[in-house]
């Protein structure tokens, strides 16, 4: 430990001593370190890496049967009945088969359970990535000549077009068809996303989803959502509508339904007033009753089932003309890899989906976590839905992350573990390995009710908007100009107008912050802003400002100009003009700031700060988080044009950081030793007031005596 000669004192009887840091280890030597290290191998050092990327070998060593398991068989069949008739609607948004959708489902809660770390999240179909991947597909299948808004007139030719694909699929892209090659464009999306999200775990960029903020997240959710039930409206009316691409997309949809609103199906119109009806009041029942519901109502289900059966009973599709599922084959089709080419072609879409799936996956985990008392792992989130993604893109699957509506039942049904994941993808299974044929009746037009009544929180979210602008103009205004590029120009430019303007609001925070000077509050030691509080006593002769952000390249001219505002004294400016008449008036270079070493010289030094009004300038360092190159010269400029003038410059409250660029700076070194500290920084605003009255005080004596 190193004891200065001088301690540092701040009042009566503190000593601060000053220990003396670690000898800094070089470069060469620290990276030689971490290299050994990383390339050291033991079996206790490979156990705990299959640990860490594969958390199940952990927790499983430790699940409790008779607490835990009732809990998580019923909350995976709950949410494994509920996912089944989300996959086969969400297939109708990402313009794909609904057999691929539930392929998706089952390999995504297979891969979370393995990789996971959030107990309560579910991760699988998520309308948001669902739209997102729609519109890649209905771009590439429109460059590719193909029709996007050929959805299939019924079960024959459904049958069809999907029995060629899948016969297809390891043939190449020669005589493969719309299907087929939606699939491949979708698959090579995932991939390309996947990899995305896996190279943010493995490099640690899971801090990198919290410079997309709530208020962004929310705005997105909201412009999404519009589209997405602009999407799903030609499927509610039954009508015939061009899939509209590129800026403008919901506006050019409207019109187009506006002009063939004459043309709607009656069949569908009704089942769709009948199915959203029965959904909206059932879902605001279940609200109601959350409290004393155990189980969520399966409604989607019971809808999915009873209006499969009016439509097979009925005949629907022969009698009216209604649209259907089609048939949705059994079993698994053999993998493939993904088309590189289309890979390229899709490589910056890819980039906006793994944004926006592990912001959304990362929040989720990290917001069960903290209500749940237990930690999750951003990094490891990032590489769980990295592989929900990268791997099973290789079994004709598309792009997944957590889903907040489905985690929130999950917790609700008394989930405990990961483990229900492994019950929901059975449940999925199930329906891929026997049930699947059974919907092939079921009309589109439930399917996009279904959707849009999933779509009911995130629209509920502009009822948050009025409280948010009260809290935050500014995030208020990323929320709107987020969901209007959304709405009005794409997702895609969504997302990016809203992490543009979200990253210019906090540089605009940190660019102008509040600035003010501080008054004493009565006879104690704590100042504050006099601006805002009454009464407040201001130190004759001493000016103490705050500046309420850091001081860097890019606020330190309003810096300077804050504080020549508030003092009423352009120190700058002044000293330049003394300086260019030969006639400047000041203290020395050489003198003490402190006051010490006065001579007759120093008479002269009363001049000016008299006719300003004060003689001491005290900044309060508090909310100073730290000092960049320009902020220190900004200093080192502001001290030498008030010595020039008389003034004497202190600074309080520094933190740690900012106290060693100081110190690194060599804004200290005109004094040697510690007494540097001792004279120009101080621990306390009122310490810096009284030492700048003190030093007055001897120099009044002084000139008195001469």
């Amino acid at each position: 430990m190193e004891v200065f000669p001088e301690p540092l004192r701040q009042g009566r009887g503190l000593v601060l001593v000053r220990r003396q840091p670690p000898a800094p280890q070089a470069l060469r030597e620290r990276l030689k370190a971490r290299l050994q290290q990383g390339c050291a191998c033991s079996v206790p050092r490979a156990q705990a890496l299959l640990q860490d990327l594969v958390p199940a070998t952990r927790w499983l060593r430790q699940y409790r049967l008779r607490e835990y398991l009732a809990g998580d068989v019923l909350s995976g069949l709950v949410i494994g009945i509920i996912l089944v008739p989300q996959a086969i609607a969400y297939s109708m948004l990402a313009g794909l088969q609904p057999i691929y959708s539930l392929y998706t489902s089952f390999f995504a809660n297979l891969i979370y359970f393995l990789m996971g770390t959030s107990r309560h999240v579910s991760v699988g179909i998520f309308s948001l990535l669902c739209l997102m991947v729609g519109q890649v597909v209905d771009r590439e299948l429109q460059l590719a000549g193909f029709d996007p808004s050929q959805d299939g007139p019924g079960p024959g030719a459904n049958s069809s077009a999907l029995n060629s694909s899948a016969m297809t699929l390891a043939l190449g892209l020669q005589d493969c068809g719309r299907d087929c090659h939606a699939i491949r464009i979708a698959t090579a999306l995932t991939l390309v996303t996947g990899v995305y999200q896996v190279l943010m775990g493995v490099l640690r960029l899971g801090f990198v989803s919290a410079y997309l903020s709530q208020p962004l997240l929310d705005g997105f959710a909201m412009g999404a959502s519009v589209t997405i039930l602009t999407s799903q409206l030609r499927h509610l009316l039954g009508v015939r509508v061009p899939r509209h691409q590129g800026p403008g997309l919901v506006v050019s949809t409207w019109l187009s339904l506006l002009r063939s609103a004459g043309q709607a199906n009656i069949c569908d119109v009704v089942t769709s007033t009948v199915c959203l009806a029965v959904l909206l009041a059932a879902k605001e029942l279940s609200d109601r009753c959350r409290g004393r519901l155990r189980v969520p109502l399966p409604t989607e289900l019971l809808v999915i089932v009873v209006a499969t059966l009016v439509s097979h009973f009925g005949q629907l599709h022969k009698r009216f003309g209604s649209s259907v599922a089609g048939n949705i084959p059994t079993g698994f089709v053999a993998p493939q890899v993904p088309d590189a080419r289309l890979m390229r072609h899709v490589a910056l879409d890819a980039v906006p989906l793994a944004l926006v799936g592990s912001a959304f996956s990362i929040s989720l985990a990290e917001m069960f976590a903290r209500s749940h008392g237990y930690s999750v792992c951003a990094n490891q989130e990032l590489l769980a839905v990295g592989c929900c993604n990268m791997l099973p893109a290789f079994f004709h699957c598309f792009a997944t992350s957590a889903a907040l509506a489905k985690s929130l039942v999950k917790t609700a049904t008394g989930c405990q573990t990961q483990l229900s994941s492994v019950v929901s993808a059975a449940v999925v299974l199930l329906v891929l390995l026997a049930l699947a044929p059974l919907f092939r009746d079921l009309q589109r037009s439930v399917l996009a009710c279904i959707i849009v009544v999933s779509l009911r929180g995130a629209l509920r979210k502009v009822r948050d908007l009025p409280q948010l602008w009260r809290l935050s103009p500014v995030d208020a205004l990323v929320w709107v100009a987020t969901a209007a590029t959304c709405v009005l120009v794409s997702t895609e430019a969504g997302l990016l107008a809203g992490v543009l303007l979200s990253l210019l609001s906090l540089a605009g925070r940190t660019q102008r912050p509040r600035a003010a000077l501080l008054g004493r509050v009565g006879d104690s030691a704590f100042y504050e802003d006099a601006a805002e509080f009454e009464g407040l006593v201001s130190e004759p002769g001493v000016r103490v400002f705050r500046f309420a952000g850091p001081l860097y390249y890019a606020n330190k001219d309003f810096f300077l100009r804050s504080l020549y505002s508030l003092t009423g004294l352009d120190a700058g400016r002044l000293a330049a003009q003394r300086k260019e008449r030969g006639s400047e008036v000041g203290v020395s270079e050489g003198d003490s700031v402190s006051g010490q070493d006065l001579g007759p010289a120093s008479s002269r030094a009363a001049l000016v700060p008299v006719a300003a009004g004060f003689h001491t300038v005290v900044i309060d360092c508090a909310p100073l988080l730290f000092l960049d190159a320009a902020g220190m010269a900004t200093l080192q400029d502001l001290r030498r044009d008030y010595r020039a003038l008389g003034v004497t410059l202190l600074l309080a409250c520094c933190n740690p950081s900012v106290r060693d660029a100081l110190r690194r700076g060599g804004f200290l070194e005109e004094d040697q030793g510690a007494a540097a500290e001792e004279k120009q920084l101080f621990h306390s605003v009122h310490g810096a007031v009284q030492a700048a009255q003190a030093c007055r005080g001897e120099l009044a004596a002084a000139n008195s005596t001469l």
